[in-house]
């Protein structure tokens, strides 16, 4: 037996384990900056929070089971439900708009592929208890600063947004009536995939005239709100709150990320408005973000009536992306300081200044087995320590220790009683130096 992780499910070495770590830290550090606060909620919830929402076709595509006490339960595949549960519990003591964010692992048992697993982490940001367009616009733009700070540009990712309101509209302009224009919402988001023929069928077996189905390839090539406007000028007033979104965007200065595409349809029902997804520039990989504006889930799951929009971004999709991009950080120093003894007699005087080091908040460490100097030293380069401090009978006479910079091959004797604050200048001015060179986006 060779144990290994469940088919979808992954291991986190430590330089995986970084590299979630400075994406982790990169969203929380864009959603504060937007006034979000942080929650979390059970990875464990109710098995009908989601069926409730998505119907019992879905039982399928979870992790579920029956518990010990006899519950229907399943592992959270999303984080709306738990959201809207959160939400209603206490929605008349919370200030609006709520401005939350979270981070959870999430679970469903589906194929995999290239930036699809059964398990993930993905940051979602939604924004309750505000209707109008520039909460759509404050959203998507999270979005972007999510990606830009992570070194990502216009270049690399674009986003395709569109509106179901518009959709509507310009579907109901065609004739289009009922469960046809359900069937027209899946026939859009299938243009240009292996399925398309088959939605459109069922287009046509409901009944939709041959001329709207054969209109819905055309929507691509609408590539702004004026084309739109000029085929369908019956549509003008149904383009208003996504004009005023992008006209918002704009004066952000993130126009340039955004592409107009009515393709964008989301596959869940319950979006009502403006809908959205990111992808990378060059079309390789799954959507790496999707979102949009559900007004009644949270009536419907947690009878709270609050608007609400949101997004979901998976970590799987942009690490992939960030990998392609060369934007992986470089392996970071583990240790600050590495403290290496001469002689049997120096090893008290090496913990005592390693514990000091530590207690004031910098990173030491120290052979744990007797060791030639030379051999300590190549131990605190394959630590990638900054420091070294070398402490040997000689030194401790005079008072004094053996200061190195490993990186900057120089090295100097200071005063036993002044290395404390001497090793944590140096070491607040390698951190100064590198947020120097990294730009804030």
């Amino acid at each position: 037996m060779q144990p290994k992780a469940l088919p979808g499910f992954r291991d986190f070495y430590p330089a995986d384990l970084a590299l979630r770590a400075h994406i982790f830290r990169t969203w929380r550090t864009v959603a504060t900056r937007y006034g979000f606060e942080e929650y979390d909620g059970p990875p464990l919830e109710p098995l009908e929070l989601y069926t409730a929402k998505s119907g019992e076709e879905i039982a399928g595509q979870l992790y579920s089971f029956t518990d010990k006490g006899g519950r229907e339960v399943a592992l959270r595949p999303e984080m709306t439900p738990t959201l809207a549960r959160m939400v209603a519990a206490r929605a008349n003591g919370l200030r609006k708009p709520i401005r939350w964010f979270s981070i959870p692992q999430l679970f469903r048992y589906e194929r995999q592929q290239r930036g699809r697993l059964r398990e993930h982490f993905q940051l979602n940001c939604d924004l309750i208890g505000e209707p109008g367009p520039l909460g759509d616009a404050e959203i998507i733009a999270l979005a972007v600063d999510a990606l830009r700070a992570l070194g990502l540009g216009s270049a690399d990712f674009r986003v395709r947004l569109s509106d179901r309101r518009l959709l509507n509209r310009l579907l109901e302009l065609l004739g289009l009536r009922g469960d046809q224009v359900g069937l027209a919402h899946q026939a859009l988001d299938k243009i240009g995939r292996g399925e398309s023929a088959g939605r459109q069928q069922a287009l046509l077996d409901a009944g939709a005239p041959a001329h709207a189905i054969e209109s819905l390839d055309s929507f691509r090539q609408l590539r702004n709100l004026s084309e739109v406007e000029a085929r369908f000028p019956q549509a003008a007033q149904a383009t208003a709150p996504l004009r005023a979104t992008v006209t918002a965007l704009d004066a952000m200065g993130l126009g340039g990320f955004v592409d107009l595409d009515l393709t964008i349809v989301r596959g869940l029902a319950y979006y009502t408005g403006t809908v959205f997804e990111l992808f990378d520039a060059k079309a390789e990989l799954r959507a790496i973000c999707g979102g949009g504006r559900y007004d009644n889930l949270l009536q419907a799951l947690g009878g709270v009536d609050l608007p609400a929009l949101g997004f979901g971004m998976g970590d799987v999709v942009l690490a992939e992306l960030l990998r392609d991009r060369g934007l992986i950080p470089g392996e970071a120093s583990s240790i600050d300081v590495f403290l290496a003894g001469i002689t049997e007699d120096d090893l008290p005087h090496v913990l005592a200044l390693t514990h000091e080091l530590r207690d004031a908040g910098l990173r030491a460490e120290y052979a744990l087995s007797s060791q030639a100097v030379g051999k300590q030293l190549k131990l605190a380069d394959s630590r990638r320590a900054r420091l070294a401090i070398v402490i040997g009978p000689d030194d401790r006479a005079r008072g004094e220790v053996m200061v190195k910079d490993l990186a900057g091959k120089a090295q100097s004797s200071i005063a036993r009683d002044a290395v404390l604050g001497h090793v944590a200048g140096m070491v607040a001015g390698f951190t100064t130096e590198a947020q120097r060179t990294v730009p804030l986006w």
